[in-house]
């Protein structure tokens, strides 16, 4: 039954220790206390700025000569720049930002009833021709670079992404001269050069390198249209690009 008295029980040594720190905590909260009614008495004691206190007055001011400021007049104004300057408005601003379009230069187009020749334009030139922007420009040369030129203009319906409606459209703007063409040597290319033309395959670049090897340098077409690899509508297309010398 005394269990209990004994939980509570302290020694000496304890109960001095406990009393010192009730002391150091009385200490505290006086010192806390104390801290605010000190910090009160100065703020109500500090004096109320009501009136702006004036800088002082510089007396040797009143000795310095005057001069006058500018006129107005006399500053420069960028009344131009202000007059061209327009703000832009909300849908400009919208199109400028989320229009993701590539932007080409603009290039002036050709009037109607001129022409270009289609085996000396560039690829600038090219663009000057409505409907022909820099991806059919790219293209047109690429192919007449593969052909060695153009030997007519209906030519350009070979052209990749050229259909019937767009060669339509595009033909009229061109002219060929077909002397400008760089024709294939029939007797010194190798198999692979020779295939490399659009109109020549693999099976008559391998008969033609074979005739060679049997036969000696080939005369001409009349050799040629003795082989089952060339027919009539190959010979229309191959002629103005062989050359047998």
């Amino acid at each position: 039954m005394n269990d209990w008295k004994d939980f509570f029980y302290l020694s000496i040594g304890e109960r001095r220790a406990l009393i010192l720190l009730l002391i150091l905590i009385a200490i505290g909260l006086i010192l806390l206390i104390w801290g605010d009614i000190l910090y009160d008495r100065q703020q109500a004691a500090a004096p109320v700025a009501t009136e702006r206190t004036e800088p002082p007055i510089d007396t040797r001011a009143a000795d310095r000569p005057a001069y006058a400021s500018p006129p107005s007049d006399s500053r420069p104004r960028h009344t131009a720049y202000r007059r061209s300057y327009r703000r832009e408005s909300l849908g400009e601003r919208v199109r400028r930002l989320t229009d993701r379009r590539p932007h080409y230069p603009h290039r002036e187009k050709l009037s109607p009833g001129q022409t270009l020749e289609l085996n000396a334009a560039d690829t600038v030139a090219l663009q000057k021709v409505p409907g022909i922007g820099p991806y059919y420009a790219r293209r047109i040369a690429k192919f007449r670079a593969l052909l060695g030129g153009f030997a007519r203009v209906e030519q350009l319906s070979e052209v990749y992404g050229v259909d019937e409606e767009k060669y339509t459209e595009l033909a009229p703007w061109f002219t060929v001269n077909p002397r400008l063409i760089r024709r294939l040597a029939v007797n010194r290319l190798s198999e692979d050069s020779l295939r490399r033309h659009p109109y020549i395959n693999y099976y008559q670049a391998k008969v033609i390198v074979r005739l060679r090897r049997k036969n000696g340098p080939i005369s001409g077409w009349s050799e040629l249209s003795l082989l089952e690899e060339f027919s009539d509508a190959d010979r229309a297309r191959l002629e103005p690009y062989l050359s047998f010398e």
